[in-house]
């Protein structure tokens, strides 16, 4: 026994719909994914203008490598960007842009220890030469005893107790007390 179905009515226009409105929905998602990404122009005239300044900073005598990094990513670049590959340019521009960056910075460092050495080097020279060509001084003949105020002589060191005594909360300074004075020193310091 052989069953036919049939559709109720009205179902098929609602499948059809669906059907419809699905294959738009992909094409429109196929569209989507076709759709073209602009030149990354921006970022390729960075990095072109970061290879430069690299260059300019010595980077092929103090770092070569990065700069061979660079600039061959950087013609991978353009190469893409000629093919209209323009995702593909964007991130090798942006990693040429990196390889310069570090290309740059690293000439840079390079650069300033090559001066510090050549400093170093001739402050070593100078200080030969100075020591080389000075004469031993004559030593100064020592001042006589009484050329010094009497006040300093006689003056007489602070206690072991006003050394010792905590400085002020205030974070000033604490004032000195007065040396004992004769009268004082032959009263055992009392009045």
């Amino acid at each position: 026994m052989v069953h036919i179905f049939s559709r109720p009515p009205g179902r098929s226009k609602r499948i059809g719909r669906a059907a419809g409105g699905l294959t738009l929905g992909v094409l429109m998602l196929a569209l989507a994914g076709c759709a073209t990404v602009p030149p990354p122009d921006a970022s390729m005239n960075q990095a072109q203008a970061l290879l430069q300044s690299a260059r300019d900073a010595g980077a092929a005598d103090y770092d070569p490598v990065d700069l061979g990094f660079a600039q061959a990513k950087f013609q991978q670049a353009q190469t893409a960007m000629a093919a209209r590959k323009y995702a593909d340019a964007a991130s090798l521009a942006e990693e040429a842009r990196a390889d310069a960056e570090l290309a740059r910075t690293r000439a840079q460092l390079g650069s300033a220890r090559a001066q510090i050495q050549a400093k170093v080097e001739e402050n070593t020279r100078l200080r030969e030469q100075t020591e080389a060509h000075a004469q031993p001084a004559p030593a100064p003949a020592p001042a006589p005893a009484s050329s010094a105020p009497d006040t300093l002589q006689d003056m007489p060191a602070p206690s072991a107790s006003v050394l010792s005594a905590p400085l002020p909360q205030d974070g000033g300074f604490q004032p000195v007390p007065a040396p004992a004075t004769s009268t004082q020193a032959n009263d055992g310091g009392q009045r």
